[in-house]
Formats: structure tokens, sequence, C-alpha cells
């Protein structure tokens, strides 16, 4: 497959500017998994203030980085394709473990995996890796919805 970039990023996903975190999807198997990176600059907003003179990524945006590449899988997987209505809002995070910093530089490989998916509840197996250095890890399920 060739790879995903921004522009369709930007189809599948509601969110925009500062709060898209997914930069390209390298790889994807609908129904399967997706493979997606993150670019971390110093130029995010957040690192304004976490924390100042030692800018680390938070911890819940490294989460919500892994929930937006699962999200792209969800809306390359459902057949055929939701509305623009449709949201996939998070429903929960098991077992969510950080394993090393993320910091300015750094350039996050996100994967997710669909374990199961039912009456438009999804569940996933998340990692984030720092090169072959895994950053964090997470159960994540997310329901899908019309707004």
């Amino acid at each position: 497959m060739t790879p995903i970039e921004i522009n369709e990023i930007m189809q599948h996903l509601p969110h925009r500017y500062p709060f898209l975190l997914v930069d390209r999807v390298l790889e994807l198997e609908p129904g399967k998994s997706v493979k997606a990176i993150k670019n971390v600059t110093i130029n995010e907003p957040f690192f304004q203030g976490h924390f100042p003179g030692y800018p680390v990524m938070p911890g819940v945006l490294i989460l919500e980085a892994l929930a937006q590449a699962a999200g792209v899988l969800t809306f390359k997987t459902i057949q055929p394709p939701p509305s623009a209505n449709t949201i996939l809002f998070y429903a929960g995070i098991d077992n969510a473990r950080f394993k090393r910093q993320v910091v300015p530089g750094d350039q996050l490989i996100l994967t997710a995996e669909i374990t199961k998916s039912m009456r438009g509840i999804w569940k996933y197996t998340a990692k984030a890796y720092v090169g072959d250095e895994l950053a964090c890890e997470a159960d994540l399920m997310c329901a899908q919805r019309e707004v």
C-alpha cells in the first residue's frame, strides 16, 4: 500500500491543528492493523508548559496519537465508509504503560491492531515506539457515534 498522506488523514479524522497527532500512515491493513508516524518537534504548543527547560511529550497525548492512528484504521475498515458525521470517542484505556520519555526530535512510530469490534465498539492493542524502543503501550477502546 502507498502511504496515506496528511490530506487523506484529515478526511478520516475530525482533528485539526494543534490536536491532529498523526503525520503519515506508513502501513494499513483494513480490519487488522496500522503503522503511522508522529514527528515530535519543539514547536508543539504543549512544550511551552510541559516542562519549561525540560520538554517532554505528555503521556496522554501519546495515548491520543495512538487512538488517532487506530481511528484511521477504523475508518478505512468500515464498509461502506461512514458518514462525515461519524466520530470515534475514547471509551476506555487499560494497561497503559510508559517506558521512555518522548522529547523534541523524536519520531513516534504508532501501531494499533484491532482485537475486537462489535456494534460500534472497537478495541485495539496499541504501541508507540521511538526507533526500536517501546515508549508506550495500552489497550484502547473507542465508541463509534454519529454527531
